[in-house]
């Protein structure tokens, strides 16, 4: 682990882009970009289309480290090369940006109001070429549609187990149990997941650092005691559907949470737009979800 990433992650005055759009949601990434599907042919068409995006973004002015401490990468991003260099590489050495990368395989059919992760057995071969790029962490992500124990219990043994693997290499590792916005039960279901988490939380070891990906709570400052739980190097938010403007009033009134925001990031950005606008509008964006991070 880089003791100078950890550090930055942990006092860092900023929150962590995701830029991890898989291929299912890649389309609908490119089309918000202003790129329809009839522009491209085939899936190296389109990664090669969406990692131009991502470039765009990441040696943007804009984003820089002071406000952008981290950012998520999908595995092809990390594959591949910004200005000749490394994606990760580039990240921390350009920018003071900590790379992470999404490393689950989607999720699996609901069971008990819950979607645990597919199974993933080339994960451990993963985590090595994540270490070898110089990666700093890990991400993964589950869904909670309902408020049923079992379903949450389920979610969240499961993303504790995968993450102990991912300790075991030497990475931190973003344990993400989304609580669906539109869920009818959003607020029990919360509920049942913060005691869940923090009994998994407090089985842990000293050495074994984890950070977690919320659904922004229903009741303002829920996730304090996560928050503040040693184990625990940073809690960070999902938009998880919310507008820009609503996602960051709801992390607003959350005191210690930062935004970890995709589609949200993105919003606005437009492959039409000349450098200058799109600059000017990528710099607006993280200005107004990092002063949303820092209230």
């Amino acid at each position: 682990m880089n003791s100078e990433q950890l550090e930055h992650i942990r006092t860092g005055n900023g929150f962590i882009a995701a830029l991890d759009q898989s291929g299912g949601s890649t389309p609908k990434a490119l089309a918000a970009y202003g790129v329809e599907e009839s522009a491209y042919s085939g899936d190296d068409e389109m990664f090669d289309l969406v990692h131009a995006m991502r470039s765009r973004i990441i040696t943007s002015p804009a984003f820089t480290g002071d406000r952008v401490v981290g950012a998520i990468l999908f595995e092809m991003t990390m594959d591949r090369q910004v200005e000749g260099v490394d994606t990760a590489d580039y990240l921390w050495a350009n920018n003071k940006v900590v790379p992470f990368l999404k490393t689950d395989k989607g999720l699996a059919d609901e069971v008990d109001g819950a979607q645990v992760m597919n199974p993933n057995p080339g994960l451990d071969a993963l985590l090595e070429r994540a270490v070898s790029k110089n990666v700093f962490g890990t991400k993964m992500r589950s869904v909670v549609k309902m408020a049923n124990p079992a379903g949450v219990d389920a979610v969240v043994a499961q993303q504790f187990e995968v993450g102990k693997q991912i300790i075991g290499h030497g990475l931190v590792p973003i344990i993400e149990p989304e609580v669906d916005i539109n869920s009818p039960e959003k607020a029990e279901a919360e509920a049942l997941l913060a005691a869940s988490l923090l009994e998994q939380c407090n089985a842990l070891s000293a050495d074994e650092i984890i950070m977690l990906k919320l659904t922004l709570p229903e009741q303002d400052n829920f996730y304090s005691e996560l928050i503040a739980h040693p184990n625990v190097l940073k809690v960070v938010a999902l938009s998880g559907g919310y507008s820009r403007d609503e996602a960051n009033a709801r992390l607003s009134r959350n005191s210690g949470m930062i935004a970890s925001f995709s589609r949200a990031l993105a919003e606005g950005l437009s492959a039409q737009q000349s450098a200058e606008e799109f600059d000017a509008t990528l710099d607006a964006t993280i200005a107004s979800i990092h002063s949303a991070s820092i209230t």
